[in-house]
């Protein structure tokens, strides 16, 4: 079973919030398949701590921007700034500090599991008016 479509949306509405926030190496994991508990993972890092709070924030204003309105059921690590994770039941979107990002290696820790293609729309028009 993959990723649920209420999964995808929040998942890739919640990539497109942090890369209009400048989030680097985007990634959206699907898991569904790995774990009972969410369906997605959604990975975004940021070079500084403050940015870290401005993606987060980015995204759960986005989230709650939706027809039908999402709010994380629980949230993590704001204090530090480091590394947040907000979880949406169908999703759980990680946001981490670059370094905390190479060091636990989420990426390399879910490798088996299927990505979610995600293509920044900014990139997207940028690259049909260049055509």
């Amino acid at each position: 079973m993959s990723v649920s479509e209420r999964g995808r949306e929040l998942a890739l509405t919640a990539a497109q919030a942090a890369a209009d926030k400048k989030a680097q190496d985007i990634v959206v994991i699907d898991v569904a398949d790995q774990l009972v508990i969410t369906d997605a993972f959604v990975l975004a890092s940021a070079g500084n701590e403050r940015q870290v709070v401005a993606i987060v924030d980015a995204i759960e204003e986005a989230l709650l921007q939706l027809p039908e309105k999402a709010k994380p059921v629980r949230r993590e690590g704001e204090r530090q700034g480091r590394w947040v994770l907000l979880d949406y039941i169908d999703i759980v979107v990680h946001v981490q500090h670059t370094e905390e990002r190479e060091f636990y290696a989420l990426d390399r820790l879910w490798s088996d599991c299927p990505t979610i293609e995600f293509v920044d729309r900014d990139l997207a028009n940028a690259s049909d008016g260049a055509a």
